[in-house]
């Protein structure tokens, strides 16, 4: 394998690691958010 293509790799590696990062970020926010939105929902609710 060339010296080339080991650093596209690399690179390509590292740039899907980040996005991946970036998409369970986005995850675990809407949860939260959902979460908090439930919770605000059965306060009223029972109140």
């Amino acid at each position: 394998m060339s010296q080339k293509s080991k650093i596209k790799r690399a690179r390509r590696e590292a740039e899907q690691e980040k996005k991946g990062k970036k998409v369970v970020n986005w995850i675990l926010g809407i949860l939260l958010a959902l979460a908090f939105v439930y919770m605000i929902y059965t306060i009223i609710l029972v109140s």
